[in-house]
């Protein structure tokens, strides 16, 4: 009787947990996301993610914010490797890394949505100018050599 529960929100869609998100009914959301985000599914790893970045539906937890933002960032989540980004930037949940950071929001910025490329091109552009040529160029290199890999 005790599984029921947990069996029902296992069959839960994507859909029903940006419905709970979106009535900021977060515990519900974090409770459907926790299974989609174990079985791969990037969009709930990057809301899961957010969800621990914030401590909404879940304790706050940085460094378990950045390994679903990371697991959705690898499969090309743009929003994952925007917030992952921000986290190197901050050291929050990760070592602080200005490179890793410039990697992950220089990949972000070329594959978000036109609506918001701007607003990260700008964020992208703010870390790069605590940077040195050394590290721009490191950061660009890392970012041309990578590639999405999909979770098995």
């Amino acid at each position: 009787m005790l599984l029921l529960p947990a069996i029902a929100v296992q069959g839960q869609s994507l859909g029903q947990g940006l419905s709970a998100y979106q009535r900021q009914d977060y515990v519900t959301a974090s409770r459907i996301f926790i299974p989609l985000a174990e079985r791969g599914n990037a969009a709930a790893q990057t809301y899961l993610g957010f969800l621990f970045e914030t401590g909404r539906g879940v304790p706050q937890n940085y460094t378990e914010a950045a390994m679903w933002y990371r697991r959705a960032a690898e499969q090309g989540d743009s929003r994952a490797q925007y917030s992952l980004g921000l986290l190197y930037d901050r050291g929050f949940g990760v070592p602080r890394d200005i490179v890793e950071a410039s990697k992950w929001l220089n990949l972000s910025t070329a594959a978000s949505p036109p609506r918001v490329r701007e607003s990260r091109a700008r964020i992208r552009d703010a870390v790069t100018t605590k940077m040195t040529r050394g590290q721009i160029a490191q950061a660009r290199l890392r970012a041309l050599e990578w590639a999405p890999s999909r979770e098995h």
